[in-house]
């Protein structure tokens, strides 16, 4: 067995996909690596784990089994690597989820000191909605998160600041009359999204939306092709492709700032490799 679990993971994802498509591309393996994976594993086993037909895949009834023994081996053996670290040389796996623009803009310079510190620690970076990344990991399937802060943070995580943005109001810089009247394109849920609301509440007026898309950088997609005004990070603007196709309206009352927090779980702490990161990011 490969010191990583590698099969056994790549068999978890897929128990929870069941889509050989989508597994390759989550996990970064061909498709025919994979399939050679879920291939091997059955001859060891001696048993089939999937069962393939025209309505797609399945887990077989050995296939339920084998998943429940995958997430207990995989618990157990995380828990002994945390209990037994080299305190030298760390290893592991460290899962960290972001955003696109916090990848680029933040997360070189944030996780610099640790990858130098501990370069054995192999990174698993997911990105994401924004929206989703304090419940990604308050559900465990990040290690680290890095995220807009809410005025009130879950009690079972704890953050600390790593950047302030302003939220900008943003029109097509081709659009005639841009104004504050709207239409206007903002984030269906998320901390931005809330203080948009804070803000239209402080101007007295409910906002005449357009469009409510996912994602910031699908708002400013939106914004550049004219569908209205909209309201985003700063950070988000001047990482975006579409930066220069768009303006910055002034904003009276302007909108409040935004502050981007590395999170944990509070119980990680104690784990050495959170335990790392965190240290080696005190300064910021």
């Amino acid at each position: 067995m490969r010191d990583d679990h590698r099969e056994l993971r790549l068999f978890l994802h897929l128990a929870q996909s069941l889509n050989f498509g989508r597994t390759s591309l989550d996990c970064h393996v061909s498709p025919a690596t994979l399939t050679r994976t879920v291939q091997r594993l059955e001859a060891g086993l001696g048993r089939r784990l999937f069962d393939r037909g025209p309505r797609g895949v399945s887990l077989t009834a050995e296939g339920h089994r084998f998943r429940a023994y995958t997430v207990q081996a995989l618990e157990l053996w995380q828990a002994y690597r945390d209990e037994h670290p080299d305190p030298a040389e760390l290893t592991g796996r460290l899962a960290v989820f972001a955003t696109v623009t916090a990848c680029q803009a933040l997360l070189p310079d944030l996780l610099a000191p640790f990858r130098t510190a501990h370069p054995q620690v192999r990174l698993d970076l997911r990105t994401g909605d924004a929206a989703a990344a304090l419940a990604r990991l308050d559900e465990g399937e990040a290690d680290v998160a890095v995220a807009g802060l809410p005025a009130r943070l879950p009690e079972p995580l704890v953050a600390r600041t790593v950047a302030v943005t302003d939220l900008v109001l943003v029109t097509a810089r081709d659009r005639p009359d841009p104004g504050l009247d709207g239409p206007f394109v903002l984030p269906q849920r998320g901390l931005v999204r809330e203080a948009a609301d804070r803000w239209f509440r402080t101007r007295g007026a409910a906002p005449d939306l357009a469009c409510e898309p996912d994602g910031h950088e699908a708002l400013l997609a939106l914004v550049a092709l004219g569908c209205g005004t909209g309201l985003v990070p700063r950070i988000v603007l001047e990482h975006s492709a579409v930066q220069d196709r768009i303006s910055v309206l002034p904003a009276d009352p302007a909108p409040e700032p935004f502050p981007i927090a590395l999170c944990v779980r509070r119980s990680d702490l104690r784990r050495p490799l959170v335990a790392a990161l965190w240290s080696l990011t005190a300064r910021w």
